[in-house]
């Protein structure tokens, strides 16, 4: 099993964040060939190539793009999403570091297919490094007058913006961060309107992921039939799999979609460490449902694998668990963090996930009966589906396959029932 490079193609360069670096080994070629077609014959090709969206939902990016209203008399915007806040989640961090200057690449092609000028990116506040890599790579841009009012000499104005978040997982969500980039408190919006049609400042906006918009490039240079060699059909092109946990060689590794799940763990990450036994995989971050390793033993790096096991492809971050954790635990980790980053906007998630938070701990201090475990399932049925935004399911459906299918470790730790009595009644008098 080898990688592909079509997204990592510079990351072991040295230096490669520099632009001189970085148009050696092919960056900005495409902007001639940009320029030279229409507009939306862009948004065609990139349809056709396949690519789907990165962030988490795979929402395929050309159809998003072909959301746009036409002949409004407004701005359109490009929101990049660099927050990558999800637990189990490092690949952007990785292009922003070491390929900022690909990202920039993509951010003027996406650009020109959506009409847009101005392009924001909105960065995880703890990406401290990564922020000032990127705003160095975007300072060389300007200089060399590949941004600014003439893009590569040509009659369009592309102007980029980085927007710092100040460390909430649910600016990750969409419209939460445009509220946040407009100087608001982040907490999702009602939706619709949708973004593409009344987005930042009440303007169309496309919201794109990092990885996402660095895809672009490549099949601009390379055309939309040779981005779908790579992967499947119903999910082409390659991905940058975050491999984390209890694994011999963690890190980020590209790889095209549809490859067998444990063989990726086995022969790119070194399998399970310490030649213990797999307990379990998450498949795409904290807010995926956990596998089983029978289940992982059957599913291959793809939605439709994913959605028939019962869980999501997420954003490729998969964690790996060994033998030794405790489930439980694991749980009561997942709810406190999603508790802590919920905004407290809509009720059933500020107050159920604490609730759920509190029940977690009762069971680990062997307080509870079997009553309290399945009020933690009940309440994951009751607060799914009913809040805003989905940091409620992000949380809930983790939750409630860990209850499922490791429910053994929670019974282990309830109270033990009380016997029932059972006298007998007194025999009758004659």
């Amino acid at each position: 099993m080898q990688e592909a490079k079509i997204l990592s193609a510079k990351f072991a360069i040295k230096n490669s964040n520099k632009l001189t670096v970085a148009k050696k080994n092919g960056a900005y070629q495409t902007l001639d060939k940009l320029f030279s077609s229409k507009q939306g014959e862009v948004i065609e090709v990139v349809k056709n190539s396949g690519l789907r969206g990165r962030g988490g939902a795979g929402f395929p990016t050309g159809m998003k793009w072909s959301f746009l209203p036409k002949g409004l008399d407004k701005p359109v915007y490009l929101a990049v999403n660099a927050d990558e806040s999800e637990p189990g989640t490092f690949k952007d961090r990785y292009i922003l570091a070491l390929d900022p200057h690909l990202l920039i690449e993509g951010i003027i092609i996406a650009c020109y297919a959506i009409n847009s000028h101005d392009a924001y990116i909105y960065i995880r506040g703890e990406y401290t490094t990564q922020r000032i890599v990127l705003q160095e790579a975007i300072d060389e841009a300007y200089k060399a007058g590949l941004l600014g009012k003439k893009v590569g000499k040509q009659n369009y104005r592309i102007d980029i913006t980085i927007h710092r978040g100040g460390g909430a997982y649910i600016c990750g969500e969409e419209t939460a961060l445009l509220e946040s980039i407009e100087g608001k408190k982040g907490q999702p919006r009602s939706k619709p309107p949708f973004p593409a049609v009344e987005g930042l400042y009440a303007c169309p906006t496309i919201i794109n992921n990092v990885q996402s918009i660095a895809s672009l490039p490549w099949i601009i240079q390379n055309g939309a039939m040779a981005y779908k060699r790579y992967g499947i059909e119903s999910a082409t092109g390659t991905h940058l799999f975050g491999i984390s946990g209890h694994v011999e060689k963690p890190g980020v590794y590209e790889l095209p979609f549809g490859l067998p799940l444990l063989d990726v763990i086995n022969e790119m990450a070194g399998g399970v460490w310490k030649g213990r036994k797999l307990k379990g995989v998450i498949p795409g971050g904290s807010s995926c449902p956990i596998l089983t390793p029978e289940e992982a033993a059957t599913a291959t790096l793809d939605y439709a694998s994913m959605a028939e096991h019962k869980t999501m492809f997420g954003s490729g971050g998969i964690v790996v668990l060994d033998e030794t954790v405790s489930m439980p635990e694991l749980t009561l980790n997942l709810i406190q963090f999603y508790h802590h980053e919920s905004c407290g906007q809509c009720t059933p998630c500020r107050e159920g996930l604490g609730w759920m938070e509190k029940i977690l701990k009762k069971i680990l201090g062997g307080d509870a009966e079997t009553k309290d475990l399945n009020l933690v399932r009940e309440l994951c049925d009751n607060i799914e589906g009913k809040t805003v935004c989905v940091l409620a399911a992000a949380c809930t459906m983790p939750v409630r396959a860990l209850l499922d299918k490791y429910r053994d470790e929670f019974e282990a730790l309830l109270k033990p029932e009380p016997a029932s009595a059972t006298t007998e009644a007194p025999a009758e008098q004659e």
